[in-house]
């Protein structure tokens, strides 16, 4: 996956908008920013370290954990909270449609609940 595929990706969940807040680095490498419209809150980070293109993902600390153990290219999130977050290299063991579900896992963590009205 590239990194214009996994932004697009992420764009294809409802309510869903692209962020850079970082500075912004002219080499390409800054870091988008996959927030949800109605609380802004980020469920998926993207970018590139070492030369490598990640993806930083919020987890259940359980599952970080399990991933982290079944693949290679999963590991504790570069500048997260590490219970709750892994960074995964998508060039690597963890197969495309595995790192989409990951996404869709991460964007239902963070999205608005819905409250219901009596």
């Amino acid at each position: 996956m590239t990194k214009q595929d996994l932004i697009n990706f992420c764009l294809s969940l409802p309510s869903v908008y692209e962020d850079y807040p970082f500075d912004s680095v002219k080499d390409g490498t800054e870091w988008a920013v996959m927030r949800h419209k109605k609380n802004k809150k980020s469920f998926a980070l993207i970018y590139i370290r070492n030369d490598r293109l990640c993806v930083n993902l919020k987890c259940e600390p359980n599952e970080a954990d399990f991933l982290r153990g079944i693949f290679c290219d999963v590991i504790p999130a570069y500048h997260m909270n590490k219970t709750h977050w892994n960074t995964v290299f998508t060039d690597g063991d963890v197969p495309d449609e595995e790192i989409k579900n990951m996404i869709i896992k991460s964007y239902n963590l963070i999205k608005p609940k819905e409250t219901k009205r009596i």
